[in-house]
């Protein structure tokens, strides 16, 4: 609830995913919060491993996958560095297993 008393807006985002009790509860204003803001979910959602929190509001998750090779009938590692908004409703740290959705382009890497 507002200062002036009215309920706070929040959504479901659906897709198997609950609403936090801090994005119900909280008192935080972010634009950009798929729960609390005017971002929608669609597309890809991946899985990866928190390797950066150095930014505002912001982390890079490291993706590791495998490539086939044709010519040796073998496997390579490969990974790729995804950038990330993180609402104020999760605690993030460095080494947390994360599930990211895409969205429409939040900034010019994001």
């Amino acid at each position: 609830i507002g200062k002036d008393g009215t309920p706070r807006f929040y959504k479901n985002i659906g897709l198997g995913f609950k609403t936090p009790k801090a994005a119900i509860e909280g008192t935080y204003i972010d634009d950009k919060c798929p729960f609390t803001g005017s971002v929608s979910i669609r597309g890809r959602i991946l899985k990866g491993i928190v390797k950066s929190t150095k930014m505002k509001r912001s982390i890079i998750v490291r993706r590791d996958y495998l490539h086939f090779l044709r010519k040796y009938n073998r496997f390579e590692k490969r990974h790729s560095n995804i950038p990330a908004h993180v609402s104020p409703a999760f605690m993030v740290k460095e080494g947390d297993v994360v599930t990211v959705g895409q969205c429409r382009p939040l900034s010019k890497t994001i």
